[in-house]
Formats: structure tokens, sequence, C-alpha cells
């Protein structure tokens, strides 16, 4: 079988776990995400009809400058995270999810960049013991720091379970945002091919379930503003060169008060990468 045909059934696959049509709706999926609210802007829409699936969080969604905090009223890091969880819980619970479906990582907002081993072996665990078929994760695009590393760190996780002889998930990609070369690209990937890729229009109801939980994180609505096409998209992941910036350099991030380097994103995917020892088989 070809390289085609084997992506080509992987995606038919995913099709049918993401529509229902197979047994258990949700099982053997798992979404690692950078933040609370991550999850509904890639796959809102079809959460709902996974019941069965698990939701990881890589960070608590609070920056630790308290500059976010504060521009909400929130005097602690702490307060301002437990209320991007109190509002994840009650979208998730509008898509008759529960917090029994929700792992939290805990890392720092804007400091996931700083633990790149670290989360690959947490992930490595979780994949390995939930059986994961799937992964949905973010792309390497450049769209915000958090993001590339939670790209980073599942690509090295399935990497290394297939070292260790392991089954490792196919990493599927969610539609986020990125630089484009005229502008900010929203839901969309930069660059991929039409095959490899799965575009799904949402029903009326299910796309009126999805603003209901964008809804719902009521801290981020200007964050969330752009996020309001009906479409939700999914690719295979590509293979990528992390020591490299992604995106051939030109980085959303850039754009936003985050204090983030390029550079720095260098050094620390390079420092991981020789870690783990992803070069070896």
């Amino acid at each position: 079988m070809s390289s085609a045909d084997q992506s080509s059934n992987v995606l038919a696959e995913f099709a049918a776990l993401l529509t229902g049509r197979n047994i258990g709706p949700g099982a053997g999926l798992m979404i690692v995400v950078a933040h609370p609210d991550d999850e509904t802007i890639g796959i809102g829409g079809h959460l709902a009809g996974l019941p069965g699936c698990r939701i990881v969080h890589v960070t608590d969604g609070a920056p630790r400058d308290l500059a976010d905090a504060r521009s909400h009223s929130f005097q602690t890091w702490q307060d301002y995270a437990h209320a991007r969880h109190t509002e994840l819980w009650a979208a998730l619970a509008a898509a008759g999810l529960s917090s029994a479906n929700l792992t939290s990582l805990d890392y720092p907002d804007t400091q996931a960049v700083m633990h790149l081993g670290a989360l690959a072996q947490q992930l490595a665990c979780l994949f390995a013991a939930r059986e994961i078929r799937f992964v949905c994760t973010h792309p390497f695009e450049g769209g915000h720091p958090d993001h590339d590393a939670t790209a980073f760190a599942v690509h090295a996780a399935c990497h290394l379970l297939r070292r260790d002889r392991h089954p490792a998930p196919s990493i599927i990609e969610m539609a986020f945002y990125a630089a484009g070369p005229e502008g900010p690209i929203f839901q969309d990937f930069v660059d991929s091919p039409e095959a490899d890729r799965i575009e799904v229009c949402l029903t009326g109801p299910a796309f009126r379930l999805k603003q209901a939980m964008l809804a719902s994180h009521k801290t981020q609505q200007r964050t969330l503003a752009p996020f309001f096409s009906s479409t939700e998209r999914f690719r295979l992941a590509p293979a990528y060169d992390f020591r490299a910036l992604p995106n051939n350099g030109r980085l959303y991030y850039q754009s936003l008060p985050l204090g983030f380097e390029p550079a720095t994103w260098l050094g620390v995917a390079a420092a991981a990468h020789e870690e783990l020892r992803l070069d070896r088989p």
C-alpha cells in the first residue's frame, strides 16, 4: 500500500470516528490542546457526538505576569486560572461532557516551551495508558508558542512510543490561526493540499452549540471574536523539523504582547530534541 493510500485510510477512519459511524463515539480519541477554549475552536462542533473522547490541556490558561488576569479584574493568576477552568466546564457541559473527560497538565500559560521534554514524556504515558488511536492537536505554524510546544510534544511522544515498540496514535491537526502571506489566517491551515484534509460544514444545531460553547469562555471573548466560521478543518499531520522556525519564520505570535522571541524556540527545541534523543530510531 502506498503512503498516499495509507493517509487516505487514516483520514477515512478518523472521519468515521468524527461523525459517530463507529462503536463507542469518541473512544480512542484524545484532543491535546494548549489552552482552555482551544478544544472549542478546533473541534467544538463535534464534541457533543464524541462522549468517549479525552481532552488534555497543556496549560492552565493563566500567564504568570498577571497582565491578562488584571485586565479581567483578577488579582492573582490562581483566581484567573480557576475562572478559565470554570468557563471550560460550562462549555463542555453544553456539549454533554464533564470534568471526567478532562486532564489538565497545568503548565503556566506561555511557558509550555520551557518544558518540552517533560511534556512529551507525560503525553507518551497518557497515549499508552488510554490506548489512543487518534490524537487531535495543533499544527506547527507559529500561531502561539504554547501551540508550537504542544505540537512538538505530541510528535515527540509518538516518536518515543514507536521507538519503544509501542503503538502510537495517528496525529490529526485542527485549524487554529497563523500568519498568512497577506495577513492573519483563522480556522484554516497556512498550506495544506486539499487531498490531505477534511472540511466539515457544521449543521445548524451543531454550529449554534459551538457558538454557545465559545460564549461560555467569557474572559476570552475578545480573543475568540475572529472564530466565527461554521467550518471545522482537520488534516493528517505532516513531518516537521521542529529545530527550525515554523511557517518559514512567519510567526503570528510576534504580533502578540507575549515577549517571546523566536530564538528562544530554536534553543529549547534543540535542547529537547537532544534530551529525548529524537534522532534515535
